[in-house]
């Protein structure tokens, strides 16, 4: 006689024969099934948001920092039944946030922030609610004029997901703190070539811009 063994994990089946009387099996345990992502609402349904850079915002290739002031992205929360989801994220596009008031950490070097393409942002409710921005492939550039050129840019294969933290209140806010986005960068003298990932840190604050005296929020 024989057993069908199952594993969980990942939803993939595999089907192994023991033998009765046979001696117990060394094969390495079973991995443990994944936790089921839990549900997630963000409200006002169909309301358009605006999140607005808190502070600077700063993006550390190598020994260079760029640092800007003044960023801007728009959006909107799906609306109903889209806006929620039973077992897992909710997402919304966003407009390709812009970068300005930027300076380098490198002398006599001004930087220049240019986006583009189809960005979007994704909220999970937990604990702490987690949020993820996607950045489209090449979808964000940075370039330098003054003592060096050089030419970062982000996503520079494949899109890539930028993880953060959401908090809900009055206003909510959206932060990345550390996250790694990969980078290619060319250029000569004084530009961070070997660098493959640049660190980003900001803090966004979102406001509801279809009726103000509400407050985007992220609940199960």
């Amino acid at each position: 006689m024989s057993r069908t063994r199952t594993t969980l994990a990942l939803g993939l089946a595999a089907a192994g024969a023991l033998t009765l009387g046979a001696a117990p099996s060394t094969a390495a345990p079973l991995p443990s099934p994944l936790p089921a992502a839990g549900s997630t609402t963000v409200t006002p349904a169909g309301h358009a948001f605006k999140a607005t850079l808190s502070g600077k915002a700063t993006l550390k290739a190598g020994s260079v920092t760029v640092t800007c002031t003044v960023s801007v992205s728009t959006g909107t929360v799906p609306a109903a039944p889209g806006n929620h989801n039973p077992a897992g994220p909710v997402s919304s596009p966003i407009s390709a946030p812009t970068y300005s008031s930027c300076t380098s950490s490198m002398p006599g070097v001004t930087p220049t922030v240019t986006t583009s393409g189809a960005w979007q942002v994704s909220m999970q409710h937990g604990s702490p609610i987690t949020a993820t921005m996607t950045v489209p492939t090449g979808g964000l550039v940075v370039r330098t004029s003054g003592l060096a050129s050089c030419t970062v840019v982000a996503a520079p294969t494949a899109p890539a997901g930028v993880p953060g933290t959401w908090t809900n209140g009055a206003p909510p806010s959206l932060t990345f703190t550390n996250t790694s986005v990969p980078v290619k960068v060319t250029g000569g003298f004084g530009c961070p070539t070997s660098a493959t990932a640049s660190t980003f840190n900001a803090v966004y604050k979102v406001a509801d811009t279809t009726d103000p005296a509400q407050q985007i929020t992220v609940a199960p």
